[in-house]
Order: C-alpha cells, then structure tokens, then sequence
C-alpha cells in the first residue's frame, strides 16, 4: 500500500509514522505544505491513500486539490472537532481527531482496507468544506434521545444523561437516576449529535457529560480517572492522548 503523510508539524508526521509502522502500514512520503505537496503530486504517481491535515503553514491542504486534480481516497487528521465534521465525514474515508488515538487509528485504517474497492469512488466536495470551516454555522444538537423497553417509548432527555458508554457492542446511556438505557446508536453517530460545551469524548468507549464530574484524579500512564455523580459500572479513564484536550475542555 502507498500511502502519505501531508502535515506541517514534523514531529506530528512522524508519530504518526511510527503509528501506522505498527499497523504493517509503510508511509512513502511526509510532505509538509501546500506548496510542496503540490509539487510532488505533479511529478509522482498518486498514492493508494493520503493522511490530511486540514491546515498547513501556507494555507489550508484544501488548495492542493484546486491545482492538482487527486482521486486519492483521504483519512482526515484535525483539530476542527466541531462544525466541520459531518463534512468530513461526508467527504472521505474517516477523519481522526488531534492528537491521534491509536484505537481510532487502527479502526480508520482497518475501514480503508474494508472499503478499498470502493475507496477509489469517493467524490470530495472540498469547497463545501472549506464554506464550513471560514464560515460555521449554528449547530443544533440533539436535546434528547429515546429508548424502547418492552412495547414502550422512552424519552430521555440529555440534560438528564451522566454518560455514554459502550459495552458489549451495544451504546448505552446512564442517566441521573442511576439508570442504563441501551440505545439504538454508536458512540461515533454521537460525535456530530452532542453539544461539545456539554459532551466530551474521553476515550474510545466514554462521553462525559461536565455536569456529572464528581472529582478527578490522577492515574497511571499520564491518564486521569473520572469519579461520576452515579456512575460505577466501569473504570471511567481519560485516554493519555485525550487528556490535554480534556483538561482546555474544563476550562
């Protein structure tokens, strides 16, 4: 598989290099910027999959794709974790959010090769995205969410929801009242439905709600553990990579 790296951090670059080494994925080539991107693109066979960064020190990547025509399949990799990614997620293969995760990593990859007939299809509509990140729009997000339980509906409402957590395969919220509902969603669909002042993904199986903190504390490998109002069913754990977003997020 030919693959590459566009991103002007290098050190970004290579972490994640040597993160996709371990996947058995080989990176031919780091570019840096539009400018140098746009050159190699010119004289090189295209690869078989491009790893994005949205913003470059000489511009957004985007304009790239206006002078070099690429059909490139794309795995986004942004720090826009807002307005921006229902366009992602439209628009490509996956997107993973900065810093990168090594489970969502694995995953975007492991969709890329299950996709790999198809990924070459993929239509972008870069300037749907690049309308959305100068000029974002007000977002609506979900203020509730139902569940069934027998031959009824319920209806939850967000405010009244500690956490979203998964567990065996299914995506469950837990509620003030110290109660689990399953409901018929994944944690993924979540990220584009909950309000971001309110909601933060902690990890790859944890949306905590700021309402519900009950305390933090310190725990091993840079992480951080969460204590929840009425939440104990699991270990609710900040991921070492998530744990500085998280801590802006209090703020």
């Amino acid at each position: 598989m030919n693959v590459i790296i566009i991103e002007d951090e290098k050190p970004s670059a290579r972490h994640l290099q040597r993160m996709l080494e371990k996947l058995d994925v080989a990176v031919n080539q780091m570019l840096h910027s539009v400018e140098e991107s746009v050159q190699w693109f010119t004289e090189n066979a295209h690869p078989d999959l491009i790893f994005l960064d949205i913003q470059l020190s000489d511009g957004l990547s985007f304009e790239i794709f206006e002078k070099v025509s690429i059909k490139s399949p794309i795995i986004f990799t942004t720090a826009f974790d807002e307005y921006a990614l229902q366009a992602f997620k439209l628009n490509s293969i996956d997107y993973l959010l900065k810093p990168i995760d090594e489970d969502e990593l694995t995953a975007a990859v492991k969709k890329y090769r299950s996709l790999k007939p198809q990924a070459q299809a993929v239509q972008f509509n870069f300037e749907d995205i690049k309308k959305l990140l100068v000029n974002p729009v007000e977002r609506e997000y979900k203020k509730r969410f139902t569940t069934k339980i027998g031959q009824h509906i319920k209806i939850i409402s967000a405010d009244e929801i500690e956490c979203f957590y998964s567990e065996n395969k299914g995506t469950y919220a837990h509620t003030v009242d110290g109660r689990d509902y399953l409901l018929e969603t994944t944690l993924e669909q979540l990220e584009t439905e909950l309000s971001p002042e309110k909601f933060f993904r902690i990890s790859r199986k944890f949306f905590i709600n700021i309402d519900a903190i009950k305390d933090i504390i310190s725990y091993t490998n840079s992480r951080l553990q969460l204590k929840l109002n009425s939440f104990s069913g699991q270990e609710v754990i900040v991921a070492r990579e998530k744990v500085k977003d998280f801590k802006l997020w209090l703020e």
